[in-house]
Order: structure tokens, then C-alpha cells, then sequence
């Protein structure tokens, strides 16, 4: 039986533009799983049409606990029970919704029109004049009122009817308000150009079932949207070529066009300023303004003159204090972090880049004499995953962010709080790990920030770029544009560590058998992909009472992918135990004390994409809740948000990045041909700080470390930094 309240709307918590809502509702019937609530109130969500007090609504929906707001019901769907008897038609016409008529005059209205009032109002508006008090312009507002409010009801219903979920169609009811019905029999595919969150597949499906035929010029010109949009967020390119555009558009299809029909979409699709046309590249519009304007504000950055302080005093100090020395190259970076209005620092593993943060915030509040309170306000430290900020944090005593944290984002309305219209005060911003940064979010970042905020961006352009579409930090390098450290002394695990070599190796294409036998830091284990399942359990076991011991795998699919290597890998760490609780989430076993990994941003939970955490407990009852424990934060997850996570005890390196591990044991078989390239092996071998462990082929460590080709993003910042904006 559906989950259900029935009763009436007491309050409104929030409200956002784009129709959701978070309210009070009083309960008089429910469903058994939410009797307790009858004659109490419940916090209700969901994308849906304003409510007004008077009316009698049936909600259906998930009943989920919120960490920090208790329970709450995820409305999925509604029905509205329209007022009829004259006592609720009085309270319903002197309610908020009707201004200037009030109870003395809805009592009027009720005594003379009866109980189809409401009805005739909406049919015959001007028999509300023959009503002693009522002025016609009243009439007409009345009027008016009750037409709009009763056409978002049937505009919902009508969507609805058509196929599209309450939230779909609050949504577009939100955008379009009384022209809905007039924009979707105009074009049907409208929503999809203008909501980000109405997908493609879905409104094509509706489209279809309402007879629009698979060749009607309006469908291709959608899916023609649709392909760009697909090529940018799976290549991570900012634009694409004519011929792969073209060619990826007829597949999509299923059927051959002519060329200029493909020309004449994309010409619309320009006019409505949804793609941008350079020559043969092809853009979305927001990655290409996005671009221009990280490539505007770098350039101003770049060319703006460096402060003049003299810092080698403060220097000497600190390492007199610290009783440390740094090398010419480390005092080269810190000085021209803090003197540039923008630099870069890279260097690969064990180049000291962390080090170096810590000496910049400490050679930065002592030349400029700040209280600790001062430097927490000015100087922001940034990463793009939790983990990454959390080990920033490890290092320097002001704490530090991510960059989503930082800007405020809001995960309902998918914006930021701090941006161009309401900027940061900081006036230094060092983010770290900056190759996992797309274009998008770093756009976002320069829009927040004040056009005299230093900005230091530090990374390892060798490793994997971000999942998003861009390749900013190797494009900012490139350009030569802004004034870059390389830093290429080794300190981590000394000059000798066998970890660092080998990946400085990998870095430099370089493979030599004699790498893999060096010493206890560093080990390979020769076996194929029938045996290499078994020989990864046996190193699980002997190495599962390790705290930060984890395993990297580059694919998801196969015999040996991270899918049934985490089935296996669970009966070594987590076996079945009676005091150990068990649920089903589609065709994965959890149990607890299960290791999982956040696959998405919780940014009001302090959880992001990439965060590692362990299950504490399981809820099997009326109410399915799970509990994670991330380190100490403590997160509550209801079945609307159990795809939120999947098991980690194998992850992939891509969500390793900016992640370290102590211990990293690594498979690499033939197997994994699609994805055995240079950075991405290199960015595996890199996650572990003192003991790294291969499993698998030689011959699938050459093919890794030869191949460069994998990963080639085609984008405009390096040209733009180089020559302007065309």
C-alpha cells in the first residue's frame, strides 16, 4: 500500500523558485506505516504547487529522517480535494490567497452563490457584482485568483496524465507558469533546452506516445542538444569536431540525415542561444562562456604586476623557529605565491607540495603580522573533495574547505551562494589539487572571488583530469601564461623510496623490470586474470587489520572488476555474523561494518563525492535507515538516498584521486586494456604513501605506462590564455 497523509497545509519552512518546498501538515487519515502521525503535523519536501490552508490534500510519497530535521515525507504526488461545504468555502475565499475580500464578504458571496460558489465564480465571474460590497474590479480579482490558482492544479494534472512526474511538471509548470500547455504543443522537447533537471530519454519517451513521429525536425534538433551535451560530460571536451559530432548525432538516431539538416538544428540551437559555433568546433554555451571567462580572469591575474614584499627575512625566521631549511625551489614557490596575484605549483609525488602550503600560510601571517582570527578570514584553503581539504587540514592549523563548502552550494537549486553578485571577502585562496577541477566549478570559484584575491593553484598535472569537463591546470601550464613552480626535488619517503621512483618512472614512460624488486615499499606479484581474484583475497587478509589499507582497480565490469572483487573482498573483512544486520539495495548485500564510499556532494552533511566511511547500523524495520560513519561525522541515509554510496573495500582509482593510502594494492591485467593508460596508472600508484603492492602482468604495466593516447581533451583555454578571446 502506497505511503499516504491526508489533512491540510499549516506552513511554509522554504520555498525556492523552482517550485520545491519544504512545509508543516496537519494529519487526519494515514497510511499504516504513518498512523503515529495522525493528528500531528509532518515536515513534508517536494517540487509542488503552492497549497493554501483550506483545502484538503492527499500526499503520497517516502517517509525519510533527515540527520538534522527528523522526519520528513518526499512527496511524489498529490490530489487536491476542492472545498465544498459553505463553512470551508467562507474560510477558503477570507484566506491570504483572496486579497481585499475577507470573512464578512466571503459570508456574502457563500449566502448568495451557495455552495457552488466557487463554481460559478469561475464560469459566471460577473454575478459577483450583483453582490451588495463587491465592486467589479473585486469581482474581477476574485476572478483571477481562482483561475490561476486552479489552472497550476490542472496544468499539473495534465502533465501528469501525460507522463510526467509531480516534480517534472512542477517544474515546468514553475518555469512556463499559464503558457505551459501553449509552449509544449508548440514543442514538446521545450523543457529539455531549458530545465537541467528534465532528461531527454524521458520527454522523448512521452513525446513518442504522443504520435510525434521519430523523423519530425523538432525530435532531431532535441537530440542534436542532447548529443553535445553527451559528448562534453563523457569525453570531459569543451567542445567537439563537425564529422564526430555529426557521426555520434546518427547513431544516437538510429537513421541517416542529411547534412544540412543537421546544419539547420544547429543553427537553431545557436539562435537559441543553447551551442556556440567557432568554425568546425562546437560548443555548449555554458562551457564556452565558462571557458572565456576563466580565461578573462586568469589573464587579468597574469599580467597584473607582483607585490614587492621581501619576504627573506621572514623566511629566515621560520627556519630558524622550525628548525628547517628549505631549497632554493621551495623558497622560490613560497615567495612567488605570495608576491603573484596568480601562480601554480606542480610536482609529483613526494616534491614537498603540502610542505610548502603549510610555509606559505605561516610566511604569510608573519610578514603581514595577522591574528589568528585575521588569517582565517583572508586566507582560504580549498580542495575539491573532502578527503583532499581534510588532509590540507592535517597540515595547517586554520582549517580548510571544499571549494562546493566554500561557495554554499545549494543542492536543490544546484547554485552557489557566493558568487558574482555576492563575492568572498578572502583575500588569498590557495586550492590544492586543482587537476581534479573542471571548468565549470572553477568558473564558479573566479566568480565568487574579488578581482585583487590571490589565487595559488597547486596540483600534479600528470595526473588524472577532472571528471568534468576541462583540462585547466595542464591548459594554465601550457599557455605559459601564469608564472609557474615546478618542483622536482624529491622528499617524501626520501631520495631512495622505490614508490616515488616508480612513479617518477611512469611520469617519464620509463618501465624497468629491476623497479618491481627493490624492497619491502614496493612489491609485484605475477599472475593472470583467471588467478588474480584469488591472489587479491589472499593479500586482503593479510593486510585487512590495516587502517588505511585500500584497494585500486580501473574497471567496474568483468570477472575481476570492482563489482565482484568488493562481493569477495567482503566475506575477508565483514563476513555474515548474527549481531550483524543485512540489507538488499537493488542486488548488493550491505551488512554492517561494511566499508562504502559517498558517490555524490551532501554538502549540509559535511559528505562529499569520494569520502570513505563504514556502516555503524542498519534499521530493517517499518522505517530502513542506515547510519555511516565518516570519520567521526555521523550520517543518517533513508531509502531515497541509498544510491548515494556503494561498497568500498575496491574502489576505482578515479575516485581515489585526491585521496592517500598507506597501503595500496593494485591489480593490472590485460583484462583492463580500455582503461590501462599512463596518467591513469600513475595516479593509482601515486595514492600510496608506504607500501605499494602490484598484482597482475607485466605486460599490462608496459601497456599502461606506453600508452598516452587515452586521455586527449579537446578544449580553448590553452589557445584563449595564449591569444585572448577570439
Amino acid at each position: 500500500m502506497d505511503t499516504f497523509v491526508k489533512g491540510t497545509y499549516r506552513k511554509r519552512i522554504f520555498q525556492g523558485n523552482n517550485g520545491f518546498i519544504i512545509g508543516l501538515f496537519k494529519v487526519e487519515e494515514a497510511s499504516n506505516d504513518l498512523d503515529d502521525f495522525i493528528g500531528k503535523t509532518i515536515t513534508f519536501t517536494g517540487y509542488l504547487p503552492p497549497f493554501n490552508e483550506v483545502d484538503t490534500y492527499l500526499l503520497k510519497g517516502n517517509l525519510v529522517t533527515h540527520p538534522k530535521y527528523g522526519d520528513q515525507l518526499e512527496v511524489t504526488s498529490f490530489e487536491k480535494i476542492l472545498p465544498s461545504d459553505k463553512d470551508t468555502i467562507v474560510e477558503f475565499l477570507s484566506s491570504d490567497l483572496f486579497k481585499g475580500v475577507g470573512k464578512k464578504k466571503a459570508e456574502k458571496i457563500v449566502s448568495v452563490l451557495g455552495e457552488q460558489a466557487l463554481s460559478i465564480i469561475l464560469e459566471h465571474p460577473n454575478d459577483l457584482i450583483l453582490i451588495d460590497g463587491i465592486p467589479q474590479k473585486l469581482a474581477m480579482e476574485i476572478h483571477h485568483t481562482l483561475l490561476t490558482y486552479e489552472a497550476s492544479y490542472k496544468t499539473i494534472l495534465s502533465l501528469t496524465e501525460k507522463g510526467f512526474s509531480t516534480k517534472d511538471a512542477t517544474l515546468i509548470y514553475s518555469k512556463y507558469k499559464e503558457n505551459t500547455l501553449f509552449i509544449l504543443e508548440e514543442d514538446l522537447y521545450r523543457p529539455f533546452y531549458d530545465l537541467e533537471e528534465i532528461s531527454f530519454k524521458k520527454i522523448d519517451y512521452i513525446a513518442q506516445k504522443e504520435g510525434i513521429e521519430e523523423t519530425d525536425f523538432k525530435r532531431i534538433k532535441a537530440i542534436t542538444y542532447y548529443t553535445i551535451k553527451a559528448l562534453s560530460f563523457t569525453s570531459g571536451n569543451t567542445y567537439c569536431e563537425k564529422e564526430e559530432f555529426f557521426s555520434s548525432l546518427t547513431k544516437i538516431l538510429g537513421f541517416p540525415i542529411e547534412i544540412d539538416i543537421f546544419e539547420q538544428a544547429c543553427y537553431e540551437l545557436e539562435r537559441a542561444l543553447k551551442i556556440v559555433t567557432i568554425e568546425e568546433r562546437y560548443y555548449l554555451k555554458e562551457l564556452f562562456d565558462d571557458e572565456c571567462y576563466i580565461a578573462q580572469r586568469i589573464r587579468m591575474l597574469a599580467h597584473k604586476k607582483k607585490e614587492p614584499y621581501s619576504l627573506q627575512a621572514t623566511l629566515e625566521s621560520l627556519e630558524k623557529e622550525n628548525h628547517i631549511i628549505y631549497n632554493e625551489e621551495q623558497k622560490e614557490a613560497i615567495i612567488e605565491a605570495i608576491c603573484s596575484p596568480i601562480s601554480i605549483i606542480t610536482g609529483g609525488p613526494g616534491t614537498g607540495k603540502t610542505t610548502i602550503i603549510e610555509a606559505i600560510v605561516k610566511v604569510y601571517q608573519t610578514y603581514f603580522h595577522y591574528s589568528n582570527q585575521e588569517l582565517k578570514e583572508k586566507l582560504i584553503l580549498l580542495a575539491p573533495t573532502g578527503r583532499a581539504a581534510k588532509r590540507m587540514s592535517t597540515k595547517t592549523w586554520i582549517g580548510s574547505s571544499t571549494i562546493h563548502r566554500f561557495l554554499k552550494w545549494n543542492k536543490e537549486q544546484n547554485t552557489f551562494s557566493i558568487n558574482e553578485f555576492n563575492k568572498s571577502s578572502a583575500q588569498f585562496v590557495i586550492v590544492d589539487e586543482t587537476s581534479m577541477v573542471d571548468t565549470s566549478l572553477m568558473a564558479s570559484l573566479l566568480k565568487g572571488l574579488s578581482a585583487n584575491c590571490k589565487i595559488l593553484l597547486v596540483g600534479d598535472s600528470d595526473q588524472l583530469p577532472s571528471v568534468g569537463p576541462g583540462n585547466l591546470l595542464q591548459d594554465m601550464i601550457a599557455s605559459e601564461e601564469v608564472s609557474t613552480i615546478r618542483l622536482k626535488h624529491l622528499y617524501r619517503q626520501g631520495k631512495d623510496s622505490n614508490i616515488i621512483s616508480f612513479a617518477h618512472g611512469i611520469r617519464e614512460g620509463k618501465f624497468l623490470d629491476e623497479t618491481l624488486e627493490k624492497g619491502e615499499d614496493l612489491s609485484f606479484s605475477e599472475t593472470d586474470e583467471f588467478k588474480l581474484l584469488k591472489e587479491v583475497c589472499s593479500y586482503a587478509m593479510q593486510y585487512q587489520k590495516e587502517d588505511s589499507f585500500q584497494i585500486l582497480v580501473p574497471i567496474y565490469k568483468t570477472h575481476c572488476g570492482i563489482d565482484k572483487m568488493n562481493e569477495e573482498l567482503q566475506q575477508i573483512f565483514n563476513p555474515k555474523a548474527a549481531n550483524k544486520k543485512e540489507i538488499f539495495i537493488g542486488d548488493v548485500l550491505y551488512r554492517e561494518g561494511d566499508k562504502v564510499i559517498q558517490l555524490t556532494n551532501f554538502p549540509d552533511l559535511n559528505v562529499y563525492n569520494g569520502d570513505i566511511g563504514f556502516i555503524e547500523m542498519i534499521k530493517t524495520g517499518k522505517k530502513k535507515e542506515i547510519y555511516i560513519n565518516f570519520d567521526g561525522n555521523h550520517v543518517k541515509y533513508t531509502p531515497a538516498s541509498f544510491s548515494s554510496f556503494k561498497s568500498a573495500w575496491a574502489i576505482s582509482i578515479h575516485k581515489a584521486q585526491g585521496s592517500e593510502f598507506d597501503v595500496v594494492l593494485l591489480p593490472m591485467v590485460s583484462i583492463y586494456r580500455n582503461m590501462l593508460y599512463r596518467k591513469l596508472f600513475y595516479t593509482g600508484v601515486t595514492r600510496a604513501k608506504k607500501k605499494l603492492i602490484l598484482i597482475g602482468e607485466k605486460k599490462a604495466i608496459q601497456l599502461a605506462i606506453s600508452n598516452t593516447n587515452a586521455v586527449q581533451r579537446k578544449t580553448s583555454l590553452e589557445e584563449y590564455l595564449k591569444n585572448g578571446i577570439i
